[in-house]
């Protein structure tokens, strides 16, 4: 049986929970609900210092934070903020109305802006607070493609895999037609020529422009063929014109 959420119940009486919250209103008052005074300032700093797990002291892990986004925007460093509180599940509604608000006024700067890191952590705070069925279809679409790249990824690096190194004869097999099954059902993207991606743009396009969730989705898909994953080095060897997805 898999693992399960803790209920209300549960929550309500874990020691944890409460101690994680505390200081949530003094730290809370402090953020500046003026998000255009924000985008121009920036935080200062001598290095980035990223978060790894988070400390039970909310006021020690909204301190670390700040060392996250040095050089950047205070604007990132508010929304950042506002998804600890609503994780640690103080005053929750009101402050999902805030990062909503912050969404809906800032939603070009912070899709210019954010870092992968925090576009996915909007998009989980969308599918567990928002009441529009589509915002959280698109939100649970950014993170399933996120994670999927992220766990590839990741098994290439941990198994030291030479993913730049495209087997000649395999190659060969695909520029000649042939379909080579890969796992059920699926057969292998044929590389240089293949339209699936082409067609997956296309539609994410079409989403984009339906719903806030499909800008960040869209927005996700475009970093995923400049940075070094699997997209992108399927878009270095692709020459079709007619089927280009960038």
């Amino acid at each position: 049986m898999a693992k399960r959420e803790k209920n209300i119940f549960e929550k309500w009486f874990s020691y944890s929970r409460h101690k994680r919250r505390k200081g949530a209103k003094r730290l809370k008052d402090e953020i500046n609900l003026n998000f255009k005074v924000q985008r121009n300032n920036i935080i200062e700093g001598s290095e980035i210092l990223y978060t790894y797990g988070s400390s039970n002291s909310l006021s020690e892990h909204f301190a670390s934070l700040k060392k996250e986004f040095t050089g950047q925007s205070e604007l990132s460093l508010t929304h950042a903020k506002i998804i600890v509180l609503i994780r640690r599940e103080f005053e929750t509604k009101n402050n999902f109305k805030i990062f909503n608000d912050l969404w809906n006024q800032e939603s070009k700067f912070l899709l210019k802006n954010l870092n992968l890191r925090w576009l996915i952590a909007a998009a989980d705070t969308f599918i567990d607070h928002s009441s529009n069925d589509v915002t959280k279809s698109l939100s649970m679409a950014c993170v399933c493609l996120f994670n999927s790249v992220k766990l590839q990824e990741s098994e290439h690096f941990v198994t030291k895999a030479n993913v730049s190194c495209f087997d000649k004869e395999v190659m060969k097999r695909l520029d000649q037609s042939e379909r080579i099954p890969l796992f059920d059902g699926t057969e292998v993207f044929k590389y240089k020529t293949g339209d699936f991606l082409r067609n997956m743009r296309w539609r994410i396009e079409k989403l984009s422009k339906i719903d806030l969730a499909g800008e960040i989705l869209l927005e996700i898909f475009e970093r995923f063929q400049e940075i070094d994953t699997a997209y992108k080095r399927a878009r270095d060897i692709h020459t079709r014109k007619r089927t280009q997805w960038w």
